[in-house]
């Protein structure tokens, strides 16, 4: 009888620097110290994931791996570079050798040494967005489309489908159906502008940023030595956020471990909240069943919040059918329970935010350790009124406040135009919309404009103080409107002139939306002209000239019921004024943020944390979106976003909604229900907070 007997190869033990017991509770450690091989680390909210992620490069060092075979992937270069330096602060030593930073940023550095092999040269240059924009117009122009005829998209809006495309893997048709279906119908037209574009780049030696990976991919598919180079180089791949990864760069990382297999994932499936820009939740998710030797690690013990912000996150998240498994534990002492707010409507949300942001600030906590977040831009518009009113000085973390977004100066431009047809930049704003207009253009036909109306003998007299009594019919104001009616489409008859031909098809009505916006009764309300303006007119615009239409378009109709509250537009208008105004003031003086109250969405806060936390805006239809709720799977990713906004919280946090909401003139005020994810949380986690006004 015979048997085997396998000798194991003798290594003596490896001296180690860190004490990494001692540094790591036992779930980061076991993710540290795991076996060659696929491994997916799950590191819930708070659970120090980056903490883990450097000190596996680190241990993997010190178990002698040179540098140079490690790459690790990141999100953003300023990730990698911090936690290579920390590595190197821990160990000693010198791990520039290290390949670590963005995806795009190591395609560029591996395209740069074989570019021929995928039919560029070596000394190509990169396009930013800008340029890429500029680039597709070109090719747009090189066609027979007629882009005033049939509203073609933009070059912006072209780029961001073309990207689209690329990164999920799909056709332009495909991203069409399910982002853009208001282009459908011209989807041959837009494949035509998307191969005009890709030949245009080979024949200028330019690359986008999208190339840099999707050439990448390409060179290694198509050139099996150079992928075999990089596969017997990398012997370890460590790839950070994961679950925001799209389908490109999955195909990329799954590529370079194809050989060894010695693979390590780190993410949180439960904070996958970036589908709309092409990531792909199935990545993570299906990460076991793609390696079906993976090992799971789950890191579920959190050092950010209060366990009974802990329990509500654990509670908000129940409900998700597609995820891991996992429960966050605290390790902090135990504090105050998560308000349910129920507000009037929102202006007292609004007060409520304000009120409480400055008795925490007199308790000591500072602004800049608290934030309000949202699912969108237009859910902080009450409140942003509220904030200046009361002198509250606050950030935007997501970009330009509210006020100060291209689309809304747009649409207040309208109604500037009609109070005061002497406003030459409102004017020139409306005008330089149209297709063929540029400052030039703008010029003369302002010119032809006012020279108009100064024939009609129109003087427009400045609309009252807001505090006082509007004029009666005799009045000079009340009088001179009847003959700015009259004047406003005589003047606009007089520029058709000075048009450009690209601009004539859509002259005639643009010329009759001011018509309309300029007659009584129309002009009398804020809310009503702005929805005459969006439907008339501005709601084509939005769709050809920005890809994230739908959003802005939210912001418009959430600004339509915000003006249903002023009794003229002239008193909007003035409002608008002062809060800018302010704005520009703060903007200036405030250039330390420690003093500022943090105001961002919920997506770009992401990987922050505050010590204070209020949700706004927790309404049914708002968050989640009333678009979302036609697919459990948006359904699944509204919740998630959620989860996100709640672990942002350290010691308090405000969950906010009204009960009643300002829509459009129309239809006047709208009865709102609490979000649903509220509704699932049980009873006994929330402290219920009464509001009362005194």
């Amino acid at each position: 009888m015979s048997r085997e007997y396998h000798l194991q190869p003798f290594q003596s033990a490896t001296p180690l620097q860190i004490d990494y017991a001692h540094e790591l509770n036992e779930q980061q450690l076991a993710a540290v110290k795991a076996p060659p091989g696929p491994a997916l680390v799950i590191a819930g909210a708070g659970a120090g994931k980056t903490r883990t992620l450097i000190y596996r490069v680190a241990y993997l060092l010190e178990q002698g791996v040179p540098p140079e075979r490690l790459l690790l992937l990141t999100f953003t270069n300023k990730a990698a570079k911090e936690m290579m330096r920390r590595v190197a602060d821990l160990l000693g030593n010198d791990v520039t050798a290290l390949w670590g930073g963005t995806f795009h940023s190591l395609g560029h550095r591996v395209l740069r040494r074989h570019a021929e092999r995928v039919g560029c040269r070596t000394d190509f240059t990169i396009l930013d967005r800008e340029d890429a924009k500029e680039l597709v117009n070109a090719c747009l122009g090189e066609t027979d489309i007629d882009v005033k005829a049939t509203r073609f998209p933009k070059g912006n809006v072209l780029a961001d489908i073309f990207s689209l495309a690329v990164n999920t893997h799909k056709s332009v048709p495909e991203i069409l159906g399910e982002s853009y279906n208001y282009f459908s119908h011209l989807a041959p037209q837009i494949q035509d502008v998307q191969a005009r574009y890709a030949a245009r780049k080979r024949a200028t030696n330019v690359m986008d940023f999208d190339d840099l990976l999707v050439l990448w991919l390409r060179l290694l598919q198509e050139n099996a030595d150079v992928c075999e180079q990089y596969q017997r180089r990398f012997q370890f791949i460590l790839v950070d956020e994961y679950q925001d990864t799209n389908r490109l760069q999955s195909d990329l990382i799954d590529l370079l471990a194809a050989h060894h297999h010695n693979l390590m994932v780190v993410g949180d499936d439960a904070q996958s909240i970036y589908s709309w820009r092409g990531a792909n939740f199935h990545n993570i998710l299906n990460f076991p069943k793609r390696y079906a030797e993976a090992k799971v690690y789950k890191i579920e013990t959190n050092y950010r919040s209060s366990p009974e912000i802990l329990h509500l996150a654990n509670a908000a998240i129940a409900a998700n059918v597609h995820q891991f498994d996992k429960e966050l534990s605290p390790v902090r002492p135990s504090g105050a329970r998560p308000a349910l707010v129920v507000c009037g409507d929102a202006q007292v949300q609004a007060a409520f935010v304000a009120q409480r942001v400055l008795e925490l600030r007199e308790e000591g906590i500072e602004l800049s350790r608290m934030a309000v977040l949202y699912r969108a831009h237009f859910h902080a518009l009450e409140l942003q009124f509220e904030l200046t009113r009361r002198n509250i000085p606050f950030a935007i973390t997501s970009g330009l406040r509210f006020f100060e977004q291209a689309h809304i100066k747009d649409i207040a431009a309208f109604i500037k135009l009609v109070c005061n047809p002497r406003d030459e930049l409102a004017f020139k704003r409306l005008v330089k919309m149209l297709p063929g207009v540029g400052a030039k253009g703008a010029d003369k036909l302002w010119g032809r404009f006012q020279t108009a109306f100064a024939r009609s003998g129109t003087a427009p007299t400045p609309p009252p103080p807001s505090d006082t009594a509007a004029p009666d019919s005799q009045s000079p104001a009340a009088s001179a409107q009847p003959a700015v009616d009259e004047a406003m489409p005589a003047a606009l008859a007089a520029c058709r002139e000075a048009v450009p031909k690209k601009t004539l098809p859509l002259w005639p009505q643009f010329a009759e939306t001011l018509r309309q916006l300029s007659a009584a009764p129309m002009r009398q309300k804020a809310d009503t002209m702005i929805q005459l303006a969006l439907e008339a007119l501005y709601q084509d615009y939005l769709k050809e000239t920005y890809p994230n239409y739908r959003a802005r378009l939210d912001d418009i109709q959430q600004l339509a019921g915000f003006a249903h509250q002023f009794e003229t537009p002239q008193e909007f208008l003035t409002q608008l004024a002062l809060l800018s105004n302010v704005e520009a003031d703060q903007a200036t003086g405030a250039a330390d943020r420690e003093s500022q109250l943090n105001l961002s969405t919920i997506h770009q806060a992401k990987g922050l944390e505050f010590d204070v936390v209020f949700l706004i805006m927790l309404c049914d239809g708002l968050f989640p979106p009333a678009r979302s709720l036609d697919s459990p799977e948006r359904v699944e990713e509204e919740r998630r976003l959620f989860y996100v906004g709640i672990t942002r919280a350290r010691n308090e946090l405000y969950c906010c909604y009204p009960l009643i909401r300002m829509t459009a003139g129309y239809s006047g005020d709208l009865a709102q229900k609490p979000s649903r994810f509220l509704r699932e949380v049980p009873m006994p986690l929330w402290d219920e907070w009464n509001l009362r006004t005194v």
